[in-house]
């Protein structure tokens, strides 16, 4: 077993979200409207918890590589909430759960929820992540949307050693509501492990994967219908066949294996101290976050 501490603030601060295991990893069980207003709730200054409330999600390929690469694990066992950002995920729970997810949550579906009611309550949000062309595009997009949105600073995602560090400690002073880190996995969420402690004024972060490639209009989202079956995976590798093809051909069989054979229903409601709720272990040395330095 791995050695492990417990994360005590960040089950505090979710304590009653309800999860489920599915595929290996503890899941939300909350559709995007209530992701979006538990999101927008933990930001106010009643809530805070002293630390940015750390959001993640999970489709096939997380739990695939959560099973065979320990370091992914332990990052995405670390975040405070994992949403499930695949059709697949919610097929399966739907099968195996008396109380199944309601649907899933997609970090480019969420963004927009977040955005719209940010504006309304004057919340505001950092767009950190991609190329600089790419981030400008989608954060001029994003204003073009969101005319009242309060987007207090933005940054490409390609910095390192004393200009990372120098970008961190800019954020914090700005103090946004919510930090979107789009980085792409694992390095968001090893940008998050190392620099959470440096980031204590933002209210919440949350990993966004390809959410700025998005936002860009770089890339298209998939037809409705292919998002309702679950083949989203499909239309992004005829996208970018040679980056995505292998990726999915290895990680699918293995992830169909670990939604049938690793998905079930919380022991209690809301949180237990269980493996998925555990962070904060020790650093291994071949974590991504030195790459990051």
């Amino acid at each position: 077993m791995r050695d492990r501490r417990a994360n005590p603030v960040g089950r505090a601060a979710t304590a009653s979200v309800p999860r489920a295991t599915i595929g290996g990893l503890r899941l939300a069980v909350l559709d995007l409207e209530q992701t979006a207003d538990f999101m927008i709730d933990m930001v106010h200054p009643r809530r805070r918890v002293g630390r940015p409330l750390y959001l993640t999600s999970a489709n096939g390929e997380v739990l695939s590589r959560c099973s065979t690469e320990p370091m992914i694990d332990r990052l995405f066992r670390a975040a405070d909430l994992i949403n499930a950002d695949g059709q697949p995920l919610v097929t399966v729970s739907k099968l195996r759960l008396p109380k199944p997810l309601p649907e899933r949550v997609a970090t480019t579906d969420l963004f927009h929820v977040v955005a719209r009611k940010a504006e309304a309550q004057g919340l505001s949000f950092y767009m950190f992540g991609a190329n600089e062309a790419e981030n400008r595009a989608a954060v001029d997009n994003v204003r073009r949307m969101y005319p009242r949105l309060k987007i207090i600073g933005h940054s490409h995602g390609y910095l390192r050693g004393e200009a990372l560090q120098s970008k961190v400690d800019e954020i914090n002073a700005l103090a946004p509501a919510f930090l979107w880190v789009g980085l792409g996995v694992p390095h968001e969420q090893a940008f998050v492990e190392e620099f959470m402690p440096r980031l204590g004024n933002v209210g919440a972060i949350k990993t966004s994967g390809g959410l700025f490639n998005f936002l860009s209009g770089r890339h298209a989202r998939a037809p409705k219908w292919m998002q309702h079956v679950g083949l989203e995976w499909a239309w992004r590798v005829w996208l970018e066949p040679r980056r995505l093809l292998w990726r999915y051909l290895t990680t699918n069989p293995r992830a169909l294996y670990l939604l049938f054979h690793q998905t079930r229903p919380p022991l209690t409601t809301g949180i237990t101290p269980t493996r998925g709720d555990e962070c904060d272990v020790p650093s291994d040395p071949t974590d991504p976050v030195s790459a990051l330095r």
